[in-house]
């Protein structure tokens, strides 16, 4: 999305899902473009795998890499790991097929043509399952980033006013937007009230 940017990676193994192993990235360069898939991908994937090197744990290192999307998002990746130099990993971008229909999803990998498996393989239900489920962490995560964003007020950024002193200032003036219109002069005593 073009605010409150996150990125989300899940983990599954051999006993299903590993949630406690589940990241979110929040976007952090702010020159991106908003919405700019391919280059949110290239700073959660190089995050994600600087840290890996970092902490050269093995057991933390996927056997397979599943990127949300097509060839563009699988260039993304490959441009990524070619420069952090990393060798040997599998990894496959998985896009709604046309017309965005489940089961008709296409796979990309590296020096490989595009390809689709059959509509009942297990497989392709797993691979479906393991999409279905970073996209509802990755929406989760945004929407909880989203709502904390929409309780803050123009009253947490100024030093002093905290919780007690906000709550007698939006008690006293109403809403925050009234609050906003009031002249200083007002606020002033209010807050001397509320001190004394």
């Amino acid at each position: 999305s073009g605010t409150h940017a996150v990125g989300g990676m899940i983990v599954a193994g051999p006993d299903g899902f590993n949630k406690k192993a589940y990241r979110s990235f929040n976007i952090k360069n702010t020159a991106l473009t908003p919405g700019d898939d391919y280059a949110m991908l290239r700073e959660v994937l190089t995050r994600r795998f600087k840290r890996l090197q970092e902490e050269g744990d093995d057991k933390t290192t996927p056997d397979l890499v599943l990127i949300d999307g097509g060839a563009g998002q699988l260039s993304a990746a490959t441009q990524v790991l070619e420069e952090l130099g990393v060798q040997g990993l599998v990894y496959v971008g998985i896009a709604k097929g046309p017309d965005r229909n489940a089961g008709r999803e296409q796979f990309f990998m590296p020096g490989r043509a595009p390809f689709q498996l059959p509509v009942d393989d297990p497989v392709l239900h797993f691979l479906q399952r393991l999409r279905d489920e970073a996209h509802r962490f990755a929406i989760g995560t945004h929407r909880n980033k989203r709502s904390k964003d929409l309780t803050k007020s123009a009253l947490d950024q100024i030093d002093g006013i905290g919780a007690t002193r906000k709550k007698a200032l939006l008690h006293h003036f109403g809403s925050a937007a009234d609050l906003q219109g009031a002249l200083a002069g007002n606020i002033a005593a209010q807050v001397c009230e509320t001190i004394a």
